[in-house]
């Protein structure tokens, strides 16, 4: 079994790699003639969830939502059902900071050196937090260094590293699923895709045994018995590598539609499903279809070619073996398929995170610009999973709650604000989004605790422990 806190497997340029899954959502990649991960179970697989169209009524066919005349913004608690906001408690009655806030900081500063839980290392370089209510900014603060070590690891004297800024660029790794499974429910909208339909219905080149019965709610769901990883290595160019990702095997034992799974494979197909149906590059979609109408131009894949100051940019891995990363994604699979792949390689800001957590609280609306519909987006939150197993060999307490490419009620990273409607995602970079409905709460909390070695601690006490303190 991988951890995030055992160092990765040495191997030469040459050697035959591939792809596996370790602690918080990373796919990272290890030589082949090493044991694989033990099997996490016979049965793996998804359930089929039947779900029903979206309400389209108000656009054209095949016109973008953000094009159509948006009457009001209507609020997830009213659209999803989930217990409404009681003002008392979750009510800002003016702007201004949290009561909370000096707590937050105090508590990200101190991860910046080693602690009782973490003795060895510090938990992250640096931090940048913030809260949402009622739309409203009631934290943001950042602490430490986006740069704090060179390549070796060696650690740079104080004049020569770079300070955390609130405005720092990340690379938000995982997070990534979000942003495509977004893309994938603009589709739905659009009525180019049926939740239910076979994947294979529009990804023809998603062929291999067992795959015809995976639908494109499984993969949102991470209940298509596929495994974490794919292998992307060992072959002369991109077009082979897609090959290998789209014609990966089913988990041994695998029963698409009985069990969840995380798998970063299911996203990285859904990609090439926006890509096929959107005829644009994942990069482009991106852009056209989500950050240019929400002006999120802090957002995007491949950030060098963007990026006009580059001290925004925020350091994750400084080993030997592929040097200091900053600006170049992390993930290794991602990253030998170009740095655009739908699971991994979207970079941001925690201002543009909240801003995608805000729109979904919204219910599909921000700024004035209908991304989804508010019945896509009651999917999107809603658990598809219930009563469904989890196999997961690192978190074997965590539940199989899961929206269309969210997770839900996880206590391991939401803490005590933890609920059945309370949504979001991690990544392995440090990074996570929380919304919780309920309070009106919109949480991003971005490290860079991969600086400069991913082994170095572990991202989920610290989410738990800011997420415990945001109370109101």
């Amino acid at each position: 079994m991988l951890d995030a806190r055992r160092p990765p497997c040495q191997h030469s340029p040459a050697a035959s790699l591939d792809a596996r899954h370790s602690r918080s959502g990373r796919v990272i990649i290890v030589a082949v003639n090493l044991p694989r991960r033990a099997a996490l179970g016979a049965g793996l697989a998804a359930g089929v969830v039947a779900l029903t169209g979206c309400d389209r009524s108000s656009a054209r066919p095949g016109t973008p939502l953000w094009a159509e005349r948006v009457a009001g913004e209507q609020p997830l608690d009213a659209e999803a059902g989930v217990e409404p906001v009681r003002p008392s408690t979750a009510r800002v009655a003016a702007a201004g900071p949290a009561p909370y806030a000096g707590a937050v900081k105090a508590t990200l500063t101190k991860y910046l050196k080693p602690t009782r839980d973490n003795p060895k290392h510090p938990g992250y370089a640096g931090a940048v937090a913030l809260v949402l209510q009622d739309g409203q900014t009631r934290l943001l603060t950042a602490v430490g260094s986006a740069l704090r070590y060179a390549a070796g690891p060696v650690e740079l004297p104080a004049a020569k590293r770079v300070p955390m800024r609130t405005d720092s660029i990340f690379d938000l790794a995982s997070l990534t699923k979000v942003y495509t499974a977004i893309l994938v429910l603009q589709l739905v909208d659009r009525g180019e895709v049926d939740l239910a339909a076979p994947v294979r219905r529009y990804l023809p080149d998603f062929a291999g045994p067992g795959h015809e019965k995976i639908t494109v709610a499984m993969l949102l769901a991470h209940t298509g018995a596929l495994p974490v990883g794919a292998k992307v290595t060992g072959f002369g160019n991109n077009a082979q590598r897609w090959r290998s990702v789209l014609t990966t095997p089913l988990v041994k034992g695998g029963v698409p539609g009985t069990t969840f799974r995380y798998s970063s494979v299911g996203l990285m197909v859904l990609g090439r499903l926006v890509e096929r149906l959107t005829g644009k590059s994942l990069d482009k979609a991106l852009r056209d279809n989500l950050t240019t109408p929400l002006g999120l131009t802090d957002t995007g894949f491949q950030p060098k070619k963007w990026v006009s100051d580059k001290s925004r940019l925020v350091a994750t891995d400084a080993r030997s073996a592929r040097g200091l990363l900053r600006g170049t994604v992390h993930d290794d699979v991602c990253n030998t398929l170009g740095g655009v792949a739908g699971h991994a390689g979207v970079f941001g800001t925690a201002r543009d995170v909240a801003a995608i957590g805000q729109m979904l609280l919204n219910g599909g609306v921000l700024r004035g610009k209908r991304i989804l519909s508010a019945a896509v987006v009651r999917q999107m939150v809603t658990n598809v999973n219930k009563g469904k197993p989890a196999i997961d060999a690192e978190r074997p307490g965590r539940s199989a709650d899961h929206g269309l490419g969210v997770e839900i009620n996880q206590p391991w990273f939401m803490g005590r604000l933890a609920s059945p409607a309370a949504f979001g995602h991690t990544g392995f970079t440090g990074t996570s989004l929380l919304v919780v409905p309920a309070r009106r709460q919109v949480i991003v909390l971005l490290t860079n605790r991969a600086h400069p070695n991913w082994s170095w601690s572990d991202p989920d006490t610290h989410r738990v422990a800011v997420h415990n303190l945001i109370t109101g």
